[in-house]
């Protein structure tokens, strides 16, 4: 029986063994090794114009991160924020070549044109009509900002996006555009009583100041500094905490200069995420003003705020200081060795048993993935939210630590972080900025490139 079934089953192309009971199939296909090598290659192309990589994270129902999300009740987690960077479709389409953050509200810029998305109670992200001159409040996507007559502009160029608590700034090569709320001047406009913001159309152009060319801005909570081309620094906006530098705690509509102790010297960066300001110079000299009272500078008198610049001559002990960055409680400084120093209140890196130091405090290398295998990595720039840091490495790796409030800090969990932990992030990390309780990287399109 078992001799006639078997020649059936070999007629038919299958063996049978009759120690297991069990039949083999005899096919036509080839090895693994040949298949493999017979199929078709398929090159994927990452990024055909080699853009830029944009990732957002943190809070998602502001619209601050421009992608619109489900209420469906098994997305509960996405619909409170993202807690990892998700890559935003709109720079596949946009070559976004810098970010800045507001609060709940976020701005992009290509060479000659600039994005808004987010919170716009307040038109800090320009006036956006849905039907019968009734404006948008709330936008969940990128939507064009227009500036008058830069969009008319031959070779028109952005140079500089920055946001406030419920303000703008746009730094182009004709000059600086403003809007949004400007209840304390901190468009540096005239304060208009019962001014209405929300729909509003009211650009401020300011083509130079005192004839001199605008070279940088940076926007305060309520307050807005700008750098001359001269080096010298003005200041308009809420000033009652002395934010605004200015030898007094009243609020100023128009640009004015800030003298104190930066008189005569040139600022080459600024940094203000809330109410106190440090300013570094040319020769790698450090400067704070506006609110101390915790522990920003360290005041024989005990003030805990500050109207003039003061010289901070602690920094003259750590080494030459290239990058500095304040946030609501907190500042950090780093030097040209790459060490990072923090001090102030919060959480600053140093573990769970150091919230409150006086002192610039460095944060041991390692926990920015120095080591003996990576020993020639290093951080190149600071960057501060209103609760929590961050830090990218010359490899282009982003650390981020502090309040980790609506999963700003994009770590994959939600619970706050105590020591400087690397984002996982597909492209090295160029630039990236800190709201609220969001945040925006600009990464190289692959990841092999390194931030310089």
């Amino acid at each position: 029986m078992f001799n006639s079934l078997t020649k059936l089953l070999s007629a038919r192309n299958i063996n049978f063994c009759t120690k297991c009971n069990f039949a083999l199939v005899k096919t036509n296909i080839p090895s693994s090794k040949d298949y493999i090598k017979d199929m078709p290659i398929n090159q994927y192309v990452i990024s055909p114009h080699k853009r830029n990589r944009v990732y957002v994270w943190g809070n998602l129902r502001t619209g601050a991160l421009g992608i619109p999300h489900s209420k469906k009740k098994e997305n509960i987690h996405q619909v409170m924020g993202f807690k990892s960077p998700k890559r935003m479709h709109f720079a596949e389409n946009n070559n976004v070549m810098s970010v800045a953050a507001g609060f709940g509200f976020t701005l992009y810029a290509t060479e000659n044109e600039v994005f808004g998305t987010g919170i716009n109670a307040e038109s800090q992200i320009g006036y956006h009509e849905v039907r019968h001159d009734k404006p948008l409040g709330l936008l969940f996507a990128p939507m064009s900002i227009h500036l008058d007559a830069f969009s008319t502009v031959k070779n028109g160029k952005i140079n500089k996006i920055s946001a406030g608590r419920a303000h703008s700034a746009v730094l182009t090569n004709t000059g600086l555009y403003l809007f949004g709320s400007n209840a304390y001047g901190q468009c540096g406009r005239k304060v208009i009583e019962d001014e209405v913001y929300s729909g509003s159309r009211i650009l401020n152009f300011v083509e130079n100041i005192d004839g001199k060319k605008i070279t940088d801005v940076v926007c305060g909570q309520d307050h807005t500094l700008v750098i001359l081309e001269d080096g010298s620094v003005y200041s308009c906006g809420w000033g009652a905490d002395g934010q605004t530098g200015l030898g007094h705690y009243n609020s100023t509509d128009n640009f004015a200069q800030i003298k104190g102790d930066v008189a005569g010297e040139r600022i080459t960066h600024l940094a203000c995420r809330s109410d106190f300001v440090l300013a570094l110079t040319d020769k790698n000299e450090v400067f704070g003003w506006g609110n101390t009272e915790y522990s920003q500078m360290s005041l024989s008198d005990g003030s805990q705020q500050v109207c003039n610049p003061t010289h901070l001559s602690a920094f003259n002990k750590i080494g030459k200081v290239t990058s500095v960055a304040t946030g609501g409680s907190f500042c950090l400084a780093l030097t040209e060795t790459g060490d990072v120093y923090v001090w102030g209140f919060g959480l600053l890196g140093l573990g769970p048993l150091v919230q409150e130091t006086k002192i610039p405090t460095v944060i041991p290398r390692t926990l920015f993935g120095h080591n003996e295998f990576n020993n020639d990595s290093k951080v190149v720039s600071v960057h501060a939210g209103l609760s929590h840091m961050a830090a990218i490495t010359n490899k282009g790796d982003l650390y981020t630590w502090g309040r980790n409030r609506s999963y700003c800090l994009g770590l994959g969990f939600d619970k706050d972080q105590y020591f400087p932990l690397k984002v996982a992030l597909g492209g090295a990390v160029k630039d990236v900025s800190c709201g609220l309780d969001h945040m925006i990287a600009v990464c190289n399109s692959y990841i092999s490139e390194q931030v310089e």
